[in-house]
């Protein structure tokens, strides 16, 4: 780095995900110098490694398809899904700005059709979470796209983009954060945007802040980018500042042997049903990952998905693990059960004969005739497009595998903000000079997560909104 160029600029970006990148052009839109460090030699994030899914209400896109929403109905929900023990006045910050942020990404060039998506690999509007009407938008090219628009703006903004670059600490002059350090030197600069992730790769942050992570034991894997070791916290340190959102995140369910994101590891059969330790179905096996995590949390022992030999043989291939030959491995290796009869996988897994008989005879005698009065997982079928009803369980061997809340997406501890974006200290009173977005920006990411695209809106959203009070306009 030249120490010239870099010794003082209007704002400073630390992080060059969804959030980084998207208060970087904000910024530089509005015609203030930006200097963007990232500490990875690429710039995406863990926004570049998602389906790039936005959750946003009152659009273009869902105005092209007739759906009614908005800002206020979107608020209700979110609130309500999260116990209302998230601040309403961020929140309320957060879902006004979503549905602009998203229109401005698709002036930036964000390919987001108004046509009726069934998945989040889709281009178009689904359904996000437990919505009461779809507001997940699903961008051409999934996260990858939205960065690769990010990083053209970027650049014909004139944003100084420096890669390869961890931010050690921030510079704090009277209270007030004038810069930060990195390679040694220190660059000032009128504001910074800490927008460098979550802390789902540090172990000892997440016992920390995320302990619910550890009961999935050596069945946990992480998705979330490389560089999300937590830096916002120990910069957060440095000025006293409050931390919000202790003890949330977002673990997906996944059985227990995938290690992959579920679009490398493959997906579950559809003929499966869940059980819990009494052998008793006890949900919707599609439910939403904004409540299924909780759901299974709250049953009293393992939970296993049953499927029977049909199933697995219909399992397609080309993915890492939900394929007929590597199930069929892991009932080999004794770590999925498999037996010839259903009182045999009872006997296998632990729970009463009688119990799985009937809950496997009942399940058969609903789903594959197109209708689930206990679950109504009908009508989520319906929802994925997913037509065809379900074979029934029935051709032996029969299998069970474990199933539980392992993959760890995002974390939501983070530097407490207001709705401007600014940091607040333990206080409560705001740090001059100091902004933060995304993970590393807590309050808008809750105990319960939305639903698909809830952590891509926060990040792209809450970017922009900092940029846009942090840039000399804005302060």
């Amino acid at each position: 780095m030249n120490t010239e160029e870099l010794d003082a600029c209007d704002l400073i970006v630390v992080g060059g995900g969804g959030a980084g990148l998207a208060a970087a052009v904000t910024a530089a839109e509005r015609g203030a110098s930006v200097l963007l460090f990232e500490s990875e030699k690429e710039f995406g994030g863990s926004t570049q490694l998602s389906a790039g899914m936005f959750t946003a209400a009152g659009t273009s896109v869902q105005e092209g398809l007739g759906v009614e929403d908005t800002p206020e109905r979107f608020f209700q929900h979110y609130m309500d899904l999260n116990h209302w023990l998230l601040k309403p006045g961020l929140v309320m910050e957060f879902c006004r700005a979503a549905g602009p942020t998203l229109e401005w990404l698709i002036g930036l060039g964000v390919e987001i059709p108004a046509a009726v998506s069934h998945d989040a690999h889709t281009p178009g509007l689904c359904r996000a979470g437990v919505e009461d009407v779809w507001r997940g938008h699903v961008p051409k090219d999934q996260g990858l796209g939205l960065v690769q628009v990010l990083l053209r703006a970027c650049r014909a903004n004139g944003v100084e983009l420096v890669p390869n670059t961890r931010v050690e600490r921030l510079l704090v002059e009277d209270g007030r954060v004038v810069g930060v350090v990195a390679d040694g030197m220190d660059v000032r600069a009128g504001a910074v945007v800490v927008a460098s992730g979550g802390f789902a790769r540090d172990r000892d942050l997440l016992d920390r802040y995320y302990p619910a992570a550890g009961r999935a034991g050596g069945d946990l894997f992480v998705v979330a980018a490389e560089g999300s070791r937590g830096d916002h916290l120990r910069f957060g340190e440095q000025v006293d500042a409050s931390v919000a959102g202790d003890g949330w995140g977002l673990l997906l369910p996944t059985a227990y042997f995938q290690r992959l994101h579920h679009w490398q590891s493959g997906f579950p059969p559809k003929s499966r049903v869940h059980v819990n330790a009494r052998g008793r179905r006890f949900m919707d096996e599609d439910d939403s990952y904004a409540v299924s995590g909780g759901i299974i949390d709250a049953q009293d022992g393992p939970v296993h998905a049953v499927f029977d030999e049909r199933a697995r043989r219909s399992l397609p291939p080309g993915y890492a693990h939900w394929t007929p030959e590597h199930v069929a491995a892991e009932a080999d290796a004794g770590r999925t059960a498999r037996a010839g009869s259903l009182p045999e996988l009872a006997a296998a897994i632990g729970v009463p004969a009688d119990a799985l008989e009937a809950t496997v005879a009942r399940w058969n005698d609903q789903l594959p005739n197109g209708r689930d009065e206990d679950f109504l997982r009908d009508r989520t079928l319906a929802a994925k497009g997913s037509d065809a009803a379900p074979d029934p369980i029935a051709e032996p061997p029969f299998y069970a595998a474990r199933v539980l809340p392992a993959e760890l997406v995002c974390t939501h501890a983070g530097l407490e903000i207001n709705g401007s974006a600014q940091v607040l200290d333990r206080r409560g009173e705001t740090v001059p000079g100091l902004y933060a977005a995304g993970e590393a920006g807590a309050g808008v990411l809750g105990e319960r997560y939305v639903g698909g695209g809830n952590a891509v809106a926060n990040a792209i959203t809450m970017g922009r909104l900092a940029a846009l009070h942090a840039t000399p306009a804005g302060r």
